[in-house]
Formats: C-alpha cells, structure tokens, sequence
C-alpha cells in the first residue's frame, strides 16, 4: 500500500514538472517570437493604414482641385479642338481616382507579403531554401499563371494610359456600363440595368470610352413638307442660342444647338437635324431638351408636324365590298 502511494505520488510530481516545463517552454517562446511577431503584425498594419490614409487624401485633393471652374471652361471653348483639350484635362478627376484605387491594391499586396516574410523568419522558419527555390517555383507559376500576370500587366497599363477611369461609361465588349471600380485583375462595371460585371483586365481588347471629352446629342425632328425651311432654321438657331445662355444648361451643353440641315425627306415630311456639342453623360439629357425646346418654339410659330396633319384628316370614304370605314 505505501508503495502504490509512494509511486503515485512521483508520477504527480513528474506530471507537475511536465507542465511546468511546457509552461515554461511556451513562455520563453511567447518572450521570444510571440511579442515580435505581433510587433511587427501591428508595425505592418499601420504602416498599411497610413499609406492608404496619405494615398485617399491626395485623390481627393486632386479631384477637388479638378473640380474648380469645370463647367465654366468647356462652354468658354469655342473650337472642338480648344473644347477636347479642356474636357480632357478635367478628365484626370477620373484618373486619380483609377490610380488611387490601384496604388491601394499594390500597397496592400506588397505590404502584407514582405510582412508574411518577417513573421515566418521571427518563427524561427529558415527563409533560405525558399527564397533559393523562388526562381523555380516561379518558373513554374509562370505556365500556370500566365492569365494573372496577364491581367496584372493589362490593368496596370489600363490605368497608367488612362483608357478609362473610375465613373466612365465604356464599352469593354462583354459590358457596358459605369466602372464602379478598377483593380491589378478585374474591372468591375454595373451597366445601365443594374447588372454588375467583373471583367478581367487581361480579357479588355477594346475599350470604347464614352466619358472622354464630349459626346454629340442628335436631334431629327419632322416637319411638315410645305414648311418653309429658312423659317425652320432661325426658329431652331434661335431656341439654340436661348438654350446656351441658360444657366440651366451648364453642365449639360458645351456648345449652342445649330442647324445640321435637312437629314431626309419622305411624301409628307421632311426631317431636320438638330446637333450640340454635350457633356459624355449628358447626351440623352441635352437630346430630350432639345426637343422639349424645339416643340414649344414651333408650337408658337404654327410650324406643323407631319403627325399632326395626319391626325386631323378626315375619315377615309369606304371602299365598295369592304369594310366600313371606323368611327373616330
């Protein structure tokens, strides 16, 4: 009995010594990895807020800069080529911000994986071997992530050509729409029915950009065969000229409404065009103006529209066997 004691007693004291020496073991790493390691966990994660911070700032600085006198400055262009050069320089609003998204990615990255290099040496992890066998690894990667560096290299050039920019409406092809976002991989566009899509930047062949500079609202509007068309003309150079000394129209209008001519002809109307010079957003907006103007400006002066004519004939006489005519 004393012995089965005496026995019990010594593997106690041994268990006890285990855990004493597992706690102490686990001390001494927690003194000796464990505080560095979240050292430089935390090091890292502010230096990666502070960039992000300094990088958030100069975007908005640049676009509030960008912002001043805008609208002032294109309808002070009078030639295309003075109007092209003005809207292209307001058109870095976009740019910075595209850059600033993708500074934000590069930092992100580059921060995080030199950081996951120091912690895995701070563990005690011999970072020889793995730096030697980077080339190979690399190699390897090559062939099998020729699609991600492709992208990587496409969205970089994207951006830095400035093909488009965050708040452009593009035609990349697969999508239309507004980029709402533009990364290292992909490029996130949400087209004018809501759908998000993510197309990747290696997968970009063409880019139809419908943001740079400015866009050319078209206006056809029927007029009845026998109207006079030198009347029409200074009934549509007229409403052009109230149009561009509205201030309403700022933003929307780069240029007054002129007379393009007679577009076609058919039996019973003739079809004038009506062009403007128009902010890229705006081109529905300044179309549907101009049309709203030209209807009331015509209404005043009697000019008649094909439709109405046709409305106000009389009923057709019926023909012998067939139908009779309806009632209006």
């Amino acid at each position: 009995m004393t012995g089965s004691l005496i026995a019990s007693t010594a593997k106690s004291t041994k268990a006890e010594n285990a855990f004493v020496q597992v706690l102490s073991n686990v001390w001494e790493w927690f003194l000796q990895y464990a505080l560095s390691i979240a050292l430089t966990i935390a090091v890292a994660l502010l230096f990666w807020w502070i960039c992000l911070r300094i990088i958030r700032r100069i975007t908005e600085a640049a676009k509030r800069r960008l912002r001043q006198d805008r609208p002032g400055q294109a309808r002070a262009a009078e030639h295309t080529q003075e109007l092209t050069a003005v809207l292209m320089t307001a058109r870095r609003e976009q740019r910075a911000e595209a850059l600033g998204q993708l500074l934000r990615s590069i930092v992100t990255f580059t921060v995080f994986s030199l950081a996951s290099l120091v912690v895995l040496a701070q563990a005690g992890v011999n970072l020889t071997p793995i730096l030697a066998s980077a080339g190979v690894v690399g190699v390897a990667l090559g062939f099998g992530a020729q699609t991600l560096v492709k992208d990587f290299l496409s969205g970089f050039f994207l951006v830095l050509e400035d093909q488009f920019g965050v708040g452009d409406v593009v035609d990349l092809g697969p999508a239309v729409g507004v980029v709402e976002e533009v990364t290292l991989r992909i490029t996130r566009v949400r087209d004018l029915s809501g759908v998000v899509w993510y197309v990747r930047n290696g997968e970009i062949l063409r880019v139809g950009n419908r943001s740079q500079g400015w866009t050319m609202a078209v206006v056809d509007v029927p007029i009845g065969y026998t109207e006079d068309l030198d009347r029409v003309r200074r009934i549509v150079d007229r409403v052009g000229v109230a149009m561009d000394n509205d201030p309403e129209y700022d933003g929307i209008l780069f240029g007054t409404p002129t007379y393009a001519g007679v577009e076609s002809v058919s039996g019973d109307a003739v079809f004038v065009r009506v062009t403007a010079k128009a902010a890229p957003d705006q081109q529905m907006t300044a179309a549907r103006a101009i049309r709203e103007r030209l209807k009331v400006a015509f209404d005043e002066a009697g000019i008649r529209v094909p439709v109405l004519v046709r409305n106000n004939l009389p009923p057709a006489s019926p023909q012998p066997g067939g139908p009779p005519a309806p009632t209006p």
